[in-house]
């Protein structure tokens, strides 16, 4: 399983808790700086992102990959759309959090989220 990285880089310890979540060995991270120019559309930017040299040649349908996205939410949601549709499905998120207390600020993996299993159970949900 790769992660894609579209956020901060991910400490040794981040990568290992990812891997002991997912229950799954991390092959490697792949690694995307991820700015957008706010003048232009982010559509056109997260296609550019997702056709970048690292990332052109990914086997997205057969692929095993885990997403940590980046901080800005329209960014984020942006990438995401586009991954579903390369993809076919939603993908799986890293969500960090602050660890309590830590001087410096440093980071935790808090969770693994299906963006897809979230997506399925809320169809069940919905009224008619």
């Amino acid at each position: 399983m790769q992660i894609l990285n579209f956020g901060h880089p991910l400490t040794d310890g981040q990568v290992a808790a990812v891997q002991e979540l997912a229950g799954q060995t991390v092959e490697g991270v792949i690694s995307i700086a991820t700015q957008f120019d706010h003048a232009q559309p982010f559509a056109g930017q997260a296609q550019q992102l997702l056709q970048s040299e690292k990332l052109r040649e990914f086997p997205w349908q057969t692929g095993k990959f885990i997403v940590n996205p980046p901080s800005l939410a329209i960014i984020a949601a942006t990438l995401l759309a586009e991954l579903q549709g390369l993809c076919g499905y939603l993908p799986t998120v890293i969500r960090l959090r602050p660890v309590a207390g830590a001087v410096p600020l440093e980071f935790e993996v808090a969770e693994l989220i299906s963006l897809q299993q979230l997506r399925d159970a809320a169809r069940t949900r919905r009224s008619s």
